[in-house]
């Protein structure tokens, strides 16, 4: 049986060096597109993976679209990236939200996400966000990330988004 040799302490230069070689290797120094710096930016680049949205009233407000896993949101294992499951639960969360609460001024609070399973490159998932819980001043959805095919639920969310009061002049 061979002996293991004992692992080696980094300096702190090393490891410097190891961390900045691991963040460039992910694209930390890389220049972005023209089009990443144009408003709404961000909004246009998850707009552009949902498709088919709906917006159903009864029982309570709901909202369900797909996303097609292409590789611009996909990671290094060709599974969709856990921000853009992020994203899109926040996007789809807040149309929910102003469904049950109306055209009112509100941010997200809190966000949190369960990752069960992963949606590989080129499948398609369905995103449904329905409402958990609406008071005055707040609104919890719940949003659930289904393989289109075989129903399987990969992800899960829960988003509390808070309604800005109303100022008196």
């Amino acid at each position: 049986m061979e002996k293991e040799e004992p692992r080696r302490k980094l300096s702190p230069a090393d490891s410097r060096a190891v961390a900045l070689a691991f963040i460039r290797a992910l694209g930390a120094g890389a220049r972005l597109p023209a089009a990443a710096d144009q408003p709404d930016a961000y909004s246009a680049l998850v707009r552009a993976i949902l498709s088919s949205a709906a917006v159903s009233a009864s029982p309570g407000p709901r909202v369900s679209c797909t996303i097609a896993v292409s590789p611009a949101v996909t990671n290094a294992y060709n599974t969709l990236h856990g921000g853009a499951v992020a994203a899109v639960a926040e996007a789809v969360g807040m149309a929910c939200a102003r469904a049950a609460a109306g055209d009112k001024e509100m941010f997200l609070g809190e966000l949190s996400t369960a990752y069960l399973a992963a949606a590989r490159l080129d499948s398609e998932v369905d995103v449904e966000a329905q409402i958990l819980r609406k008071g005055r001043s707040v609104v919890v959805t719940t949003i659930e990330f289904r393989l289109k095919d075989t129903k399987k639920l990969c992800y899960t969310s829960r988003a509390t988004f808070y309604i800005m009061p109303v100022a008196s002049l």
